[in-house]
């Protein structure tokens, strides 16, 4: 194993790559990096199964064929370099054949989440101007309510519309890729905060290399690997580590389409042995609430574990360790920039409970105070990109739209972290997700891990809610486990666990037992939402909410 302050310091090789793809010749295109580089040598691309049972794999050649019978489909329906498709698929072999034959065109592949409604979709191809999008028959309906939609290939299409296999059965499987340079786009992302409209933004082919640091360092997918990312392709985890990195390395991928459940969870790890396995905190804590129904069937195959989506708790961590004996490691990125702070596998340095860990060989990530100064270690601040001394950041702002997130050098992403001594960064919280309680500063995700730590707990949110005494109050809502019934007890008993888990200040005064919490689809809580709700029933005592 590397060591990591030897990675970041010897990235001669990454930055001569990531000059090399910053240069005007036109000698790039994303399907010659994610398959064609990697045929003649039997090497599985994908394995795939769906919630039927039905399952299979494709390799490299297989791919490149059938994607380049899609992409002469797509040139036939006008589709050339630099214009959109849109794909409104699930996770099957046709998703993946849609994004390889785009990019064999020099196009732009851009993801439509399948949970999405027909005004979230229209909103996307709008702005994006898409000339096709392809879809399956389950999601087809939801276009017929889209305004001005494009051109539409469907998987099983109603008569008289242009059917998916068709398009493959008749068309050469021939199909020169067309070059392009690196700072060309090849995906169309749209990302949310929490208010306004998605917002679009271009990632430039030169992210390929980022995205292969990430797999290689954070990840540590290795050739006898076999690798699943339960997240969907529909949004940036899933589409560039599930699809992009590891396919760009010569690597396998894996596809379940279905929902997630431990049962299919246990089964797809086991069947296909899985070895190397990354997913959302909040997949992970569905699996811990399984017990030993998940933890006996899967003991001993996982080699790594990675997290990403929302800051990890440690006992999900412990837990992982003591039931699985694998390490899980905590991973930190966002939309705009891929991952950029890791606890790697790949790479040898401290790890120490509470920390996101160390910048991604390629960026240099500071904390930032509100004078634009970067703090020292101790101080909470803003977690920043210094653009002009990160090789590997890609991210040049959103498409037709002005951002405040460029200030100087720097990319302010919002979120609030702390500097550790030995160089290694916490998360906090999102800057507006920080509460001011009685004159202190405390991060939602500290009083969120200490709740989850009670056997009565699955899930937990945590946030201010507005006080005229201490400008905010700490209101906390939980989700309980099976056998543990909702009482002024059990809320009393939590709130006396984080009291001695945290500090006086940082307990709940308020909990309230929920069934759901709000998440966004790829499973990041939505504390604004909550916090949204207790503004507008301020005046109002939640009926099942006990306080003290």
């Amino acid at each position: 194993m590397r060591d990591y302050t030897e990675a970041a310091r010897g990235f001669d090789l990454e930055q001569t790559a990531a000059a090399a793809l910053q240069g005007n010749l036109r000698a790039l295109n994303a399907c010659i990096e994610c398959c064609d580089r990697h045929t003649g040598q039997g090497r599985v691309a994908l394995r795939w199964e769906n919630e039927q049972g039905n399952s299979g794999q494709l390799d490299f050649d297989a791919l490149k064929s059938q994607s380049s019978r899609f992409a002469n489909a797509l040139k036939a329906q006008g589709v050339r370099a630099g214009d959109r498709v849109a794909g409104l698929l699930p996770r099957t072999p046709q998703l993946l054949i849609t994004i390889l034959a785009t990019w064999r065109l020099g196009a732009v592949y851009q993801p439509l989440f399948t949970a999405f409604g027909p005004k979230a979709i229209e909103h996307r191809l709008q702005q994006s101007a898409a000339r096709v999008v392809v879809t399956d028959a389950h999601n087809r309906g939801k276009l017929d309510e889209v305004t001005a939609c494009p051109i539409i290939v469907t998987v099983q299409a109603r008569p008289g519309e242009l059917d998916f296999q068709q398009c493959l059965d008749g068309c050469d499987a021939n199909c020169e890729p067309v070059l392009r340079t690196g700072d060309d786009p090849f995906l169309l992302m749209f990302t949310s905060g929490t208010t306004g409209p998605a917002k679009p933004l271009e990632v430039p082919l030169r992210a390929i290399v980022a995205f292969q640091g990430y797999m290689r360092d954070a990840i540590d997918l290795r050739e006898p690997d076999r690798f699943w990312n339960l997240a969907d392709p529909g949004w940036a985890y899933g589409l560039y580590y599930a699809v992009t990195g590891p396919l760009s390395l010569g690597l396998s991928t894996t596809f379940y389409d279905g929902p997630f459940s431990v049962e299919s969870c246990a089964r797809l790890i086991t069947k296909l042995g899985i070895t190397n396995l990354a997913g959302s905190p909040t997949a992970f804590r569905l699996l811990i609430a399984a017990g030993s129904t998940f933890s006996t069937a899967i003991k001993g195959q996982l080699r790594v574990v990675s997290s990403a989506g929302e800051p990890l708790n440690p006992e999900v961590i412990r837990w992982f360790a003591d039931e699985l004996q694998v390490t899980l490691h905590d991973h930190y990125g966002q939309t705009e920039l891929g991952m950029v702070l890791c606890n790697h596998h790949g790479l040898r340095h401290p790890v120490h409970q509470g920390s996101a860990g160390f910048a991604i060989p390629g960026h240099r990530i500071v904390v930032l105070g509100e004078q634009g100064q970067e703090l020292p270690a101790g101080q909470p601040g803003i977690l920043a990109v210094d653009r002009e001394r990160s090789p590997l950041c890609w991210f040049g702002g959103y498409l037709g739209l002005p951002t405040k997130a460029f200030v100087g050098c720097y990319y302010l992403s919002g979120d609030t972290v702390e500097l550790n001594e030995d160089g290694s960064i916490s998360f906090v919280g999102r800057s507006d997700d920080v509460i001011t309680t009685s004159g202190y500063r405390v991060g939602p995700f500290d009083v969120e891990s200490a709740l989850i730590e009670h056997p009565a707990v699955i899930e937990a949110a945590v946030i201010g809610k507005p006080d005229p005494q201490r400008t905010e109050l700490i209101k906390a809502f939980v989700i309980l486990a099976a056998g543990h019934p909702a009482s002024a007890e059990l809320a009393e008993a939590l709130r006396q666990h984080v009291r001695q888990r945290l500090y006086a200040h940082a307990y709940p005064r308020e909990i309230e037992f929920v069934s759901e919490l709000p998440k966004t689809p790829s499973g990041k809580l939505q504390r604004f939402i909550l916090r949204n709700q207790e503004i507008a029933r301020q005046h109002a005592q939640p009926a099942t909410a006990a306080s003290a």
